[in-house]
């Protein structure tokens, strides 16, 4: 993954050297809200407000930060408001590509269908044309104002969540106000221990930063695990009734890629979630769920990891397995 400096594009990777061994993810900078009548949200400019078509959502497949989103767009029945293009699993010299033309048809890109961009550092610099950062996935564009809405995944499935309620008619509700201070909570330890755990550990360059970051991943899993052996999900109301929320769709997005890649390419091998029998059959039950097997696409995900980061996989081989029992009807 490189990097946009003052609007050129840099084929960069994250410096562990500077941080002794230690993969440290950058902030989202682009953190607008869409509301339902385009006041301004917790953070940014207002001016967003809900409507069908205006936006355009980009992801990859292969991302689980993307990954979310694609299941609230899925979840809360905006496919017909909101549109998407998605980008090749391939994050080479340029980043994120829109190849609509890969040797391998079922890797190819859906195309920017807003711009025909060969590559998403293109969307950041049509947003701002000198902006510095990195350049991740997903976007949500407006194509009104002709900007990026936001690039903060957590804040986009908050947005899906509600801000469409009243256009859609789907009042399902995966952040409820009575269980924010709970859903917050969990998902504190989740984003640092397992969702970015795994990175924190695949991309270190120093024993000590991996063995570390690997002792808490697993450390949080088994939190997890003894939560689950005890109620479905990961948040219970005052009368002790689990309910399922946004915390649940934030660890599903990790788990599901957690065998197939996150045990052998970013080493976080002491035990699959196919060990941990609660663990395993929330998995299956959340891919279970009415729409969400859709949205995972196994191939993007192997391909990704192991094709794009030579510097762990130099050879690129993908792997032809494992076989995932959640995947299983």
């Amino acid at each position: 993954m490189g990097l946009l400096v003052n609007g050129e594009w840099h084929d960069q990777w994250y410096d562990t050297k500077a941080s002794d061994g230690a993969f440290q993810r950058e902030d989202a900078q682009l953190r607008n809200w869409v509301t339902a009548n385009g006041e301004p949200g917790p953070t940014g400019k207002g001016g967003f407000a809900a409507e069908s078509g205006r936006y355009h959502l980009y992801v990859s497949l292969a991302c689980p930060w993307a990954h979310r989103t694609l299941i609230f767009r899925k979840l809360k029945q905006l496919e017909a408001h909101i549109d998407v293009s998605v980008v090749s699993p391939d994050m080479l010299s340029n980043g994120w590509e829109f190849d609509t033309e890969h040797e391998q048809q079922r890797f190819r890109s859906s195309g920017d269908a807003l711009f025909n961009s060969d590559y998403m550092h293109q969307v950041y610099t049509r947003n701002k044309v000198d902006y510095s950062g990195r350049v991740t996935v997903p976007v949500l564009w407006d194509k009104q104002q002709n900007c990026i809405v936001s690039n903060e995944s957590s804040e986009i499935i908050r947005m899906f969540n509600s801000a469409f309620n009243e256009l859609t008619g789907n009042h399902d509700d995966y952040y409820p106000e009575a269980l924010r201070e709970r859903i917050d909570a969990v998902n504190e330890w989740v984003y640092h221990d397992i969702n970015n755990g795994v990175y924190k550990s695949g991309f270190a360059t120093q024993a000590d930063k991996y063995e570390a970051n690997v002792a808490r991943v697993f450390e949080a899993l088994n939190k997890a695990e003894t939560i689950l052996q005890q109620q479905d999900f990961l948040v219970a109301n005052d009368d002790g009734n689990a309910v399922l929320t946004e915390a649940d769709w934030r660890l599903f997005t990790t788990l599901v890629r957690f065998d197939a890649v996150y045990v052998g390419h970013f080493k976080c091998n002491v035990r699959r979630i196919e060990d941990y029998p609660a663990l395993s059959a929330y998995l299956k039950r959340l891919y279970d769920h009415p729409g969400i097997a859709e949205t995972v696409n196994i191939d993007h995900i192997k391909r990704h990891y192991y094709y794009s980061h030579d510097m762990i996989n130099p050879t690129r081989i993908v792997p032809v397995g494992p076989e995932l029992s959640f995947m299983k009807r």
